[in-house]
């Protein structure tokens, strides 16, 4: 529990962007592999991207690629989701999460979780 700390949630109008940050321990950011999911109203949580964290291997939910881009800052234990183009259908609850495993059995099993940041995109 409080592992993981996201921001950077609001209202945005579609065809915009925001930038989603979330601040993790070191001890867990050296070693793990970080993710965001998202959950939308009456949905299942589904994944979004996930980033190694060694050399940075990336990974995408189809509806996420070459709109989204998941990134992370080394020196200061954050990853990022660079969210561009968005549409009404991306409005969710964006979780971040750890998990001691590769860019795709993240997708399966996470061990850490953030509390969530609402995103809202408004037609």
């Amino acid at each position: 529990q409080g592992q993981l700390v996201e921001s950077g949630g609001g209202l945005v109008q579609a065809g915009g962007s925001l930038r989603l940050s979330c601040a993790a321990p070191g001890r867990i950011f050296r070693d793990y592999t970080m993710a965001w999911f998202r959950r939308a109203p009456g949905k299942e949580r589904e994944f979004v991207a996930a980033i190694s964290h060694s050399f940075g291997r990336t990974d995408y939910a189809e509806s996420a690629k070459e709109r989204f881009t998941i990134s992370r800052d080394n020196a200061r234990n954050t990853v990022y989701l660079q969210m561009n183009s968005l549409k009404p259908e991306d409005t969710a609850v964006y979780y971040c999460a750890a998990g001691y495993g590769s860019i795709w059995s993240i997708r399966r099993s996470a061990d850490y979780w953030g509390q969530g940041t609402q995103v809202t995109v408004s037609s």
